[in-house]
């Protein structure tokens, strides 16, 4: 049965349409390459949107021209679609040194946020346990306590052992980072908690260590990989948020199309610091518990925390944004 498109739908889509026109200019006049992956990806967004209107458009008779241009559009579309996938290492390199950064910097205040919980556990750790000592022993267990309180670091036990321990660490690490990112699909929850529960956990250690004149011997050795760990778990979480965020405001999207979205730009989010887990495991498994000097476990883990902030924060080609103003 024929329909009658309302103005105010017709409005209300072409803002994408002509998005979408933009963007295929753009690789036409400029080739593929001149488009970014995000905005790659839009394309193909915008694709599927765009699909699903001229299917709305080719039952309303008096909307031929508009169905007429929308079908251009995918025809164009296609080609570009199913032709600009780079193959091989040069995709990962591209991604390293120009994607990655580019949607950090994008979606900084998902980053930014995550950071805040995870101080906000942080502090609430190390309040709760110079309150009440108890609170230490729940959260540690009784043998990491008795440890700590013989003035012994736990960390002792992986000297001998580097490749098994480098091993499991990273998968930790990586199981950690995925669970943060993947507990955002349930409106954002699981990366709230991950990040403020480790937060806590990081907050009960540090002052519990403090207290039994550990601090040096615990900081010299989170220092090395710490710098590149503790911001992944950080990265983590801001990509578990944006798919969260995705979940709760579609925004001017449907519902499923900002899932898709939100969970395309939140898994880039995450896949980017899984170089960064491995190498922080390599150093945690064999130079963080090593008897190396400790300024030379400062220096390094200053190193690559100033490596790693330029890298995530040097000017970069910008990532235009999709058109999703609620998010």
């Amino acid at each position: 049965m024929a329909i009658i498109l309302s103005n105010q739908w017709l409005a209300k889509r072409r803002p994408y349409w002509d998005r979408l026109n933009w963007l295929l200019n753009q690789a036409t006049q400029g080739g593929v390459h001149r488009l970014s992956r995000a905005e790659l990806r839009e394309t193909a967004l915008l694709y599927r949107q765009a699909a699903s209107d001229l299917s709305t458009l080719r039952q309303d008779s008096t909307a031929r021209a508009y169905a007429e241009l929308v079908n251009q559009l995918l025809a164009r579309a296609h080609h570009i679609i199913y032709s600009s996938r780079r193959k091989g290492f040069m995709k990962i390199f591209y991604f390293l040194r120009d994607d990655y950064p580019a949607v950090v910097q994008r979606r900084f205040r998902y980053v930014l946020l995550s950071l805040i919980i995870l101080l906000a556990g942080g502090a609430l750790g190390s309040v709760l346990t110079l309150a009440r000592p108890q609170f230490m022993r729940h959260m540690l267990g009784p043998q990491m306590v008795d440890t700590i309180e013989h003035h012994k670091m736990w960390t002792d036990s992986i000297v001998g052992l580097e490749p098994e321990a480098s091993s499991a660490i990273m998968t930790n690490n990586i199981t950690v980072c995925f669970m943060a990112f993947a507990g955002g699909i349930v409106f954002g929850l699981g990366p709230i908690w991950s990040m403020f529960f480790n937060g806590l956990l990081l907050g009960v250690v540090g002052v519990a260590c403090q207290q039994h004149g550990l601090a040096l011997s615990l900081w010299s050795f989170v220092a090395p990989h710490g710098s590149l760990e503790l911001p992944s778990i950080v990265l983590a979480g801001a990509a578990g948020l944006r798919l969260g965020r995705g979940v709760v405001f579609p925004g001017l999207y449907r519902w499923r199309d900002s899932i898709a979205l939100a969970g395309a730009e939140a898994t880039r989010m995450v896949a980017g610091v899984v170089p960064l887990l491995v190498i922080a495991g390599s150093l945690e498994g064999f130079f963080s518990p090593s008897a190396a000097p400790r300024w030379l476990k400062f220096t390094v883990g200053g190193c690559l925390f100033a490596l790693l902030i330029f890298w995530l924060f040097r000017p970069v080609r910008p990532v235009r944004r999709p058109l999703e103003p609620s998010q």
